[in-house]
């Protein structure tokens, strides 16, 4: 990987980090529009944020634009895309096939950012030994014994409210070390497990508080 991609992951802010995606997704349609360089002035047009900011975002990346010109947009897309991860496969297992979990599943798409779904668990006798998108479907007992076998570090939680703290113990327990949290439980994990909360629910609230406040206006 090319040096210049790395820094000190745990120095860049978490409100970076989520920006960053939709750079490169901006980027990319800009490439296919025959671009050959970006500036930041032109990425903040497509995403309306300013453009001192995603230039002080992608000098976490450490890329040197030219002056007047920009960013050589190919050699930009492919340090975003190693230094967010989303060139390695990170294998994952995920817990709970209900509605949520098996959208997930049928979501070949998250491949492309480096998220690869093995196999799945849950309960319910109809789903055991059943697959999604190629995905085979476990009974949760069975856990410990696929890690043996899948060697996987990620879980996906998208189980029911009233036993999110049980699943994530037991995944924990289990040897996973980061867990994608779906469900509005804020679960409880030792320090060194890796956590990313989210709740389509909580982000449900904020638009429509919102809706609500101009709607008032």
């Amino acid at each position: 990987m090319n040096n210049r991609i790395l820094k000190e992951v745990d120095k860049v802010p978490e409100p970076t980090l989520r920006r960053l995606p939709w750079y490169l997704s901006n980027i990319k349609l800009m490439k296919e529009r025959g671009e050959a360089y970006v500036s930041s002035t032109q990425i903040s047009k497509e995403i309306n944020i300013d453009a001192s900011q995603i230039a002080k975002d992608l000098s976490y990346v450490n890329i040197s634009g030219r002056t007047r010109v920009g960013y050589e947009i190919d050699e930009l897309i492919n340090v975003l895309e190693n230094f967010l991860g989303f060139t390695n496969i990170h294998k994952a297992f995920l817990f709970g096939v209900g509605s949520l979990g098996g959208a997930l599943l049928g979501d070949s798409g998250l491949r492309h950012f480096g998220l690869e779904i093995d196999a799945a668990f849950d309960v319910k006798p109809e789903l055991i030994g059943t697959e999604i998108n190629g995905i085979p479907i476990f009974h949760t007992d069975e856990f410990i014994k696929k890690m043996e076998e899948y060697h996987v570090n990620i879980g996906v939680l998208t189980v029911p409210i009233n036993i999110a703290q049980k699943i994530t113990d037991k995944m924990v327990d289990g040897g996973i070390k980061a867990i994608w949290n779906f469900t509005p439980f804020r679960i409880r994990v030792p320090e060194n497990i890796v956590v990313q909360n989210t709740s389509l629910y909580a982000h449900l609230a904020v638009m429509f508080n919102r809706l609500n406040f101009n709607q008032e206006k």
